[in-house]
């Protein structure tokens, strides 16, 4: 009996350690699949890693120099021969990486002024920084995918309306049709418009916008805008005839700059476009204006809503003019929500009403 469990037990002992071996060698094909997708040629271990598998490796025997794939068997070799000769784990290989707290230095130096990586190591040797290279502050600011060059020209566009909005105003025309005792004319209204505050300035309407017309309505919008106390640094027009030399006087003789618009660059005065896109579509497209006057009179009634009564995005929701309430509260049963109408209707407000 016992002839026949021998072979037997061999068998279930020779199957457990082919099982075993499939599995070392799937998982080593496995690990070699890992490591080819790993974008660093060169893996670095801790000594705690290490330690590990060398802890391992010892129950394994010299077969573990087959085995290893994360390091070369040389390397663990050695690892092995040090560890017996009771060395300490060598030192790390390379220069030690830019501490964090000066990666953020650089960083916010490159982004709060826009110099270039050379500037910037000239400023970190003021603060007596004197680690740090041309190479390593371009690194870093790459790394963190700030570009290292400093910015050139003049800047954009955007830059500019940024850094002057509280004294830039720009001006446009808008036209409409108008019933007169000869037929329908077309009217033509003066728009300024102040970047910062949003307030809007209107000339009368007239039919004929000559020289002399435009002149007064220099000389009008810049009384209006010290009444406002808004001050006027920049004016930015289109590249309209109507504009003449004498227009752009007035305002260089009271200390302003006209900035003319590129050619085909609309975007360039695109808030007062917008303010005239406004006044269109939600009132004057709704009218059939009788005359001068009447066109001027809805004109006017619409700068009222759109200073004191229409809510602003700009503004978190705010008016141009005077404060709301910031009360959260609901009406309470006492209150009544009313609405104001304008143009008979067509300009529309609401607001609580105490009972």
């Amino acid at each position: 009996m016992k002839g026949w469990f021998t072979p037997l037990l061999f068998l279930m002992a020779r199957s457990e350690e082919d099982q075993l071996r499939r599995q070392v060698l799937f998982l080593k094909a496995e690990l070699e699949m890992t490591r080819a997708r790993v974008p660093q040629s060169r893996i670095f271990l801790s000594n705690e890693e290490r330690e590990r598998l060398l802890e391992l490796g010892d129950g394994i025997g010299s077969d573990v120099l087959k085995l290893v794939s994360i390091v070369h068997p040389r390397t663990y070799q050695r690892w092995r021969e040090r560890k017996s000769q009771g060395k300490p784990p060598a030192k790390k290989m390379g220069r030690k990486g830019t501490p964090e707290s000066l990666r953020q230095i650089v960083v916010r130096l490159a982004t709060q002024t826009g110099w270039g990586y050379g500037r910037i190591v000239g400023e970190l040797k003021k603060l007596r920084i004197q680690c740090v290279g041309r190479t390593t502050v371009r690194t870093i600011l790459k790394e963190e995918g700030v570009s290292p060059s400093p910015k050139r020209g003049t800047g954009t566009w955007d830059d500019f309306i940024k850094i002057h909005a509280e004294t830039l105003w720009q001006v446009d025309f808008f036209s409409k049709m108008v019933v007169t005792p000869t037929g329908l004319r077309q009217a033509y209204v003066l728009v300024f418009l102040n970047i910062q505050s949003r307030r809007v300035i209107c000339s009368p309407a007239t039919f004929k916008a000559d020289d002399q017309w435009m002149v007064e309505q220099a000389e009008s919008m810049l009384e209006q805008a010290k009444g406002m106390e808004l001050p006027v640094r920049y004016l930015v027009r289109d590249q309209d005839f109507k504009y003449s030399k004498r227009f752009d006087r007035v305002f260089s003789d009271a200390g302003a700059v006209v900035e003319p618009t590129a050619p085909r660059a609309p975007n360039q005065n695109a808030f007062v476009e917008r303010w005239i896109q406004s006044v269109k579509y939600e009132c004057l497209n709704r009218f059939i204006a009788f005359g001068l006057n009447h066109l001027d009179y809805l004109v006017s009634e619409f700068v009222d809503y759109y200073h004191e009564l229409r809510p602003h995005q700009r503004k978190d929701n705010k008016p141009l003019l005077g404060v709301w309430s910031d009360s959260d509260d609901p009406p309470s049963s006492g209150d009544e929500v009313v609405c104001r109408e304008r143009l008979g209707g067509v300009l529309k407000c609401y607001e609580r009403k105490a009972a």
